[in-house]
């Protein structure tokens, strides 16, 4: 027993470690590496900052890739064992087939402590040390989040510049919108285009980039509900959609687990909604059961798939998932509507992944 328990043990963490890795990899460069890329490439961060920015990127796509390799692995190893008839050996033996996936199940539950760990504390700090990172390199370089030939959003405000030196930015075209109420529905509505030959970043008495002197502006503007030409020598721009880190609240996205209690109850005590609140904190912690809820699944669908092909067991990996993550995406569209207490919709796949998986596992051991 304890040299099959082994060999099980080895195969499923084998596959699991390689599909970690691949989508630890492919979420980082679909997404969150661009902003290192950005930085790289304005010049800004050097080799070793660049890697240190990586490095507290990592925590963050783990939480996510845990959960995805545990499924893909438990579907690929058992429906391999099932083609080679490994398990019938393995029932022949006189070894229940509850008994043989007791290590992969041990595993899944080592996996979900630190998959809890990494949501609820470890990515949360690392993702605010990131940011910390780039304020850092802010204060360094007022004019980094600004590149050459790209537009950037600064709140209410769009900027596109020609051209970067140092804090002075030549050739700009800015775009401006506001908030409009008709009909008791609110739409942001274009109200500013303009263009400026030049233009500067001025720094704050923090070393942080708070306003643009736009200088010879000439555009429109829409006033008093018609477009009117203008003309400034000077036009002070304030930089709301940047804030320093010890200026600003930390989003819920980037809030620990013991911080989301602490804002939950501030809000309950103040009377303000706590829907996006409790959302994050049931993901959370649903997350972290994912790791438990794919391979309890994923074990009886391999068997029952009976297939040597790698593909077909990555397609019904990608099901399964694209059907546990429209469940997440729901949870997030509701977060506001407290009645439909959307927090709960994280739960609805493990509930259902773990009923369906324990069943058709304990049909599978009778059988």
């Amino acid at each position: 027993m304890p040299t099959l328990h082994l060999y099980l043990l080895r195969q499923t963490l084998a596959t699991c470690l390689l599909t970690v890795a691949t989508f630890t990899l492919v979420l980082l460069l679909g997404n969150v590496l661009k902003q290192v890329f950005d930085l790289i490439a304005v010049g800004v961060l050097t080799p070793g900052s660049a890697l240190q920015a990586i490095l507290l990127l990592i925590p963050f796509a783990l939480s996510f890739a845990l959960p995805i390799g545990m499924l893909t692995a438990s579907l690929l190893t058992f429906s391999r064992l099932s083609v080679d008839q490994e398990l019938t050996a393995i029932r022949a033996g006189g070894i229940s087939l509850v008994a043989a996936i007791t290590p992969v199940l041990v595993l899944a539950a080592v996996l979900t402590g630190v998959s809890a760990t990494l949501n609820m504390v470890v990515a949360p700090r690392c993702r605010v040390a990131f940011n910390d990172l780039v304020d850092g390199l802010l204060r360094r370089n007022p004019t980094s989040f600004i590149s050459e030939g790209r537009y950037v959003s600064l709140g209410n405000l769009t900027l596109y510049a020609q051209e970067v030196r140092g804090n002075v930015l030549k050739d700009l075209l800015i775009y401006g919108t506001t908030n409009a109420v008709e009909n008791g529905v609110t739409n942001r509505v274009r109200n500013l285009d303009a263009w400026a030959p030049s233009a500067e970043v001025l720094v704050g008495t923090n070393g942080y980039p708070e306003e643009i002197l736009l200088r010879d502006l000439l555009g429109l503007q829409f006033m008093d509900g018609e477009w009117r030409s203008g003309y400034f020598a000077e036009h002070r721009v304030p930089i709301r959609g940047l804030q320093p880190s010890d200026r600003r609240k930390p989003k819920l996205s980037v809030m620990t687990f013991a911080q989301l209690r602490e804002e939950l109850a501030l809000r309950r005590s103040q009377g303000a909604p706590d829907g996006p609140v409790l959302v994050h904190l049931h993901k959370q912690v649903a997350f972290a059961f994912a790791c438990l809820a794919f391979p309890l699944v994923g074990i009886p669908l391999g068997i029952r798939m009976h297939r040597r092909e790698t593909n077909i067991g990555v397609a019904v990996a990608l099901l399964l998932l694209a059907l546990y993550y429209s469940f997440v995406i729901l949870g997030h569209a509701f977060e506001t509507r407290a009645q439909y207490h959307p927090h709960l919709f994280f739960w609805i796949p493990n509930i259902a992944f773990q009923v369906i998986g324990m069943t058709l596992i304990w049909r599978a051991n009778r059988g």
